[in-house]
């Protein structure tokens, strides 16, 4: 079925805006705020008191309206725009996912979106023979009638986007959608916001940090059908965005490299633990055929999303229900499901829970819909 969609008016998006700009609103939390108040505008008005009453020394307070409307003027003066993911415009695929962003901005063309996708990810310090597989797979997929995704990072992911300029790219950034990263690649950052699509979750003007890296590959991934690396050592990026799209439900390619070689190591390992072995786009094709239709149709996979509950959320959550989640939580991530199981209680009130404590800044969300607590 698919999902109820509708063009947001300017005072809605500037709601969506500051609350998704609110400290200790992720992803997860702003859509439980949505479900509980049932509009962005209630959950802004909302979150103060009920960040008082889960315990904060401070109340959360929302940014003003003039912030948010300072940057929705900055990315206008870019040529850039912003989707909720209530929207038309916001990509389906990541909006099933989890922890899909609120909202994203946008330049370049949308249309290239509406394609089916599939993310080249890849080492930074790439081989030739790397370099040279990823621009010839992205160029061959997207004459096939795919949109390659990417970081815009140097080393295969520049090179999957080279190779996919004339056909269709996407490339998700790490910063703002105005800050090309590493520098070296400001000239394909311009061509990709001309001829393809930018996306950036992060406010104009931001410059990427190690934590933002993480958060950019869940979308690389959210956005895909199938994620294919080439080249990557153990513990690289690449392998946790192999990591996201396994957990998304997508489908994950590993094209095997030299032994001898260090680059290859953790691609090899992918392959190993059961990515499926490709060499040629023909292969990825082969290996997406199941989900893919006639030409500019596509089955959509099964996804992997949280519980959804119809029992209304409880105003009031007494102590003994927050005592009983936090007893089946640990600062190892613990799968929201078997917080269900465990807890013995409504699906609604363990969600209701879980909200409150993230909004205490008791408990991180994790990638797979898991959370843990926060160390003291």
């Amino acid at each position: 079925m698919a999902r109820p969609t509708r063009p947001l008016s300017d005072a809605e998006r500037l709601d969506w805006l500051r609350l998704a700009r609110t400290e200790q609103v992720g992803p997860v939390t702003f859509r439980g705020l949505l479900q509980r108040f049932g509009s962005a505008g209630a959950a802004l008005h909302a979150l103060p008191e009920l960040s008082r009453k889960v315990g904060r020394a401070r109340a959360l307070v929302p940014p003003p309206a003039a912030e948010a409307e300072a940057e929705l003027a900055a990315l206008e003066r870019l040529g850039a725009r912003l989707v909720a993911q209530a929207e038309p415009d916001y990509p389906e695929l990541l909006a099933a996912t989890d922890d899909g962003p609120p909202v994203l901005a946008l330049a370049g063309r949308g249309d290239v979106l509406s394609r089916p996708c599939v993310a080249l990810v890849g080492a930074r310090n790439a081989s030739g023979n790397g370099r040279r597989i990823a621009e010839r797979l992205a160029r061959e997929l997207t004459e096939a009638g795919l949109t390659i995704v990417s970081g815009l990072a140097r080393g295969i992911d520049a090179a999957a986007h080279k190779g996919a300029l004339d056909g269709g790219t996407a490339a998700v950034l790490a910063g703002g959608i105005d800050v090309p990263f590493p520098p070296e690649n400001e000239a394909l950052h311009a061509r990709i916001a001309e001829d393809g699509v930018l996306l950036a979750e992060s406010p104009p003007g931001t410059r990427p940090t190690a934590r933002h890296f993480p958060r950019r590959n869940r979308i690389i991934s959210g956005l895909s059908l199938a994620t294919v690396v080439v080249e990557a050592a153990p513990r690289s990026g690449s392998l946790i965005t192999a990591r996201l799209a396994a957990e998304q439900g997508r489908e994950v390619f590993g094209v095997p490299g030299s032994p001898l070689d260090p680059r290859a190591r953790g691609c090899n390992d992918l392959i190993r633990g059961g990515a499926v072995l490709v060499q040629s786009a023909a292969e990825v094709l082969e290996g997406l055929a199941p989900l893919l239709g006639s030409p500019g149709t596509v089955r959509r996979p099964a996804l992997a999303e949280a519980p959804e509950s119809t029992d209304p959320v409880p105003v009031e959550i007494g102590p003994a229900a927050h005592v009983q989640v936090v007893e089946c939580l640990s600062p190892t991530p613990t799968a929201v499901d078997e917080v269900l199981r465990d807890c013995q209680l409504s699906p609604a009130t363990v969600f209701g829970v879980l909200l409150e404590l993230e909004l205490a800044g008791r408990i991180e969300r994790h990638p797979g819909n898991r959370v843990a607590l926060v160390r003291p």
